[in-house]
């Protein structure tokens, strides 16, 4: 239960870490209140704890702090667990909502006291409303511009001291003067499964399903290390416990409903499976480039690229080179295949010199 840019093409995948409107809603009644329930990250949230004390004993308003790391780990479930233990109120907004220095002027002068300002995607921020960032985060002020051309005015705005939780999938697109700015950050890690297990026995309890340890573990072994995606397991089988079963979830139940999901035992779903096959079965596991591969599976190259290659290379089941995509041995062995001998080429016919 730790949540958080959704890629192409990606909304009916089960195994998206991106939430849609309806989803977030749900997401919000699984989420911790504050650190002691929070699961996963212990550096991250002792490292947390330490600067909200401090701030607390201070009496002092919270340093600014950057989250970065994959979707669905759980920063904007920290963002509200920080002002929550600062028992101060949240302001929420992102990036790409943020597109005129105006748009931030507007917030930043409405913000309260000891606020939390919470700016997801803060890469992708526009380059005016950065600028005026910088000065907002360390000078609480702000300079509004009245009029254009010559007869344009600064007239300066003091605010009140807050504390900006800027969240990011991509921290290396922050330019080094806003990422400087920030007093702490932390990076987010993939989740183990024992970790994901704690989180799918919390959903379980607050969703009112009964789960045994198996079938848990059976959930979090295919829910790529991310909590989000281990709570929507959760509940696709739970459905499926509920119509085919007496509604509790053992091991068996668990892989009846991710095999009718088409979710397999390491996490792959019909795009990870189709990009593997193509790969392995139409071209000899490589080397292929990215546009032959993705016209073979039917889709856009940007969603093989940014949908289904992050989690195959991360895996380990799939390479990018210089010559284009390549299959490991581990690819061959998950879908039970016997790679191509030396002597043929990448795309498994004979090779110039082979037999």
């Amino acid at each position: 239960m730790n949540w958080d840019e959704t890629g192409p093409d990606t909304d009916q995948r089960l195994v998206d870490s991106g939430t849609d409107g309806e989803e977030q809603a749900v997401e919000a009644a699984l989420r911790p209140k504050d650190l002691d329930e929070f699961v996963g990250q212990e550096k991250v949230r002792e490292q947390l704890d330490l600067v909200l004390r401090a701030a607390r004993a201070r009496g002092a308003t919270a340093d600014h702090m950057l989250l970065s790391g994959a979707p669905g780990l759980g920063k904007t479930t920290l963002s509200m667990i920080i002002a929550a233990e600062m028992n101060a109120p949240i302001r929420i907004s992102s990036g790409p909502a943020i597109q005129h220095a105006g748009d931030l002027a507007a917030i930043l002068s409405s913000l309260q006291e000891g606020e939390v300002f919470f700016l997801d995607e803060i890469h992708r921020m526009s380059r005016p409303a950065e600028e005026m960032l910088y000065m907002a985060m360390e000078d609480y002020r702000v300079d509004v511009i009245v009029g254009k051309g010559p007869g344009a005015t600064a007239i300066p705005l003091e605010l009140p001291p807050f504390t900006l939780v800027g969240a990011t999938t991509r921290a290396g697109l922050l330019p080094p003067p806003l990422r400087d700015r920030f007093g702490f950050t932390a990076h987010m890690e993939f989740y183990e499964p024992s970790e994901l297990e704690r989180v799918i026995h919390r959903s379980a309890r607050l969703l009112d399903v009964e789960i045994d340890t198996e079938g848990a573990a059976e959930i979090a072994g295919r829910s790529r290390g991310t909590p989000r995606i281990a709570n929507r397991l959760l509940r696709r089988v739970r459905d499926y416990a509920q119509v085919k079963a007496d509604g509790f979830i053992v091991r068996d139940i668990a892989r009846a409903a991710l095999k009718v999901y088409e979710v397999d035992a390491r996490g792959l779903d019909r795009l990870d499976r189709a990009v593997l096959v193509a790969l392995l079965k139409l071209f000899g596991g490589g080397p292929v480039g990215l546009s032959t591969l993705a016209v073979a599976v039917g889709e856009e190259r940007e969603t093989v690229e940014e949908v289904a290659e992050p989690f195959l290379v991360r895996e380990g089941l799939l390479a990018r080179t210089p010559r284009g995509r390549v299959a490991t041995p581990a690819a061959w062995a998950h879908l039970g295949l016997v790679p191509p001998q030396q002597g043929q080429g990448g795309s498994g016919q004979p090779g110039l010199f082979g037999a």
